[in-house]
């Protein structure tokens, strides 16, 4: 059936109108901005959103990202202050935060921030030894992402941050630094073997040395605790042989008293003759053995002698004039 020249121009418009429709309305995804050029020149930016366009009077140019994004900086070799190469790659974060300068302050952003920042490395990594570049690799970062974001800010993209991967040297290099660690493990394990050795010698000595001072602390505290045990003991004899006098001299003074010690007397000086023949052949026989009552009479005079005084005291002589 052949269609007639209305319903053609009806199809005609129909699909026109949906173009013109498809070109005019525009949803614009978070985190995402679009670059409009009316006939030619800069428009504006359309964030996260719903928007109408005029048809074929404005145009999306250009697409961006507003969320970070990492870049992988290629390895390359750099040389260090000791004229040593090293091949160093990593990582790249960055941010859109201006559309426009992206779009027109730059052509290819990304190329020219990856370029940048292989640059700025083999600068950093040239003005160290190949000693430090392990242990500064928070300095070289740091002084990367100062570089590169003093550059990108006409772009109106921001640095983020950069972090160093890897860090190859060559392997004779590497095997240097290998035996280089190795002497310094044996050295500091010899160290810590002399170290201990000394420490033990100390602490044996001063354990021998407390020894000897605590021994020395317990004969002295034994001499003094048996010097005390024995002046006890002299008090002890001393007061009880004081007592016990005490107690016969007051026994003497009772009736009968004086009769009993002669008796005790005569019998202690034959029991001590009787002892005395007993056990040797050769007896001094006193001039006066058959005087036993002499005997007792010279003894009991110690108990009739008054008590000596003590002779006065000379007097001082007089002052001269």
């Amino acid at each position: 059936m052949d269609l007639s020249p209305a319903l053609i121009a009806a199809v005609v418009f129909t699909l026109l109108l949906v173009v013109i429709l498809a070109k005019t309305a525009v949803v614009v995804p978070q985190q995402r901005a679009y670059v409009v050029e009316r006939l030619g020149r800069y428009s504006g930016t359309l964030n996260a959103g719903f928007h109408l366009l005029i048809p074929v009077v404005d145009v999306i140019r250009y697409r961006h990202s507003l969320k970070e994004v990492a870049i992988d900086i290629p390895a390359q070799i750099c040389i260090t202050r000791d004229n040593v190469q090293v091949g160093v790659d990593g990582v790249l974060y960055l941010k859109v935060l201006n559309a426009e300068r992206a779009s027109y302050g730059i052509t290819d952003y990304l190329f020219a921030i990856t370029q940048l920042a292989q640059t700025t490395l083999r600068s950093e990594v040239g003005k160290i030894d190949l000693d430090r570049t392990f242990e500064e690799r928070t300095t070289i970062n740091i002084a990367v992402v100062g570089e590169l974001d003093k550059a990108s800010e006409p772009w109106g993209v921001k640095v983020l941050r950069y972090e160093i991967k890897n860090i190859q040297p060559p392997s004779d290099i590497l095997a240097a630094m290998e035996k280089q660690m190795r002497a310094e493990r044996e050295k500091r394990a010899v160290v810590l073997t002399s170290e201990g050795q000394r420490d033990a010698a100390i602490n044996t000595a001063e354990g021998e040395k407390q020894q000897v001072i605590k021994a020395s602390e317990a004969v002295r505290q034994q001499r003094i605790n048996e010097a005390e045990g024995q002046a006890a003991a002299i008090r002890s004899v001393a007061s009880a042989t004081a007592q016990g006098l005490r107690e016969v001299a007051d026994a003497i003074r009772v009736e009968g008293g004086i009769e009993a010690v002669q008796l005790r007397v005569a019998e202690q000086y034959v029991a001590q003759f009787g002892h005395i023949a007993s056990r040797t052949n050769t007896v001094v026989v006193p001039a006066n053995l058959t005087d036993v009552a002499g005997m007792i009479a010279t003894a009991m005079k110690v108990f009739n002698t008054p008590p000596s005084t003590p002779p006065p005291a000379p007097r001082a002589a007089p002052p001269r004039g």
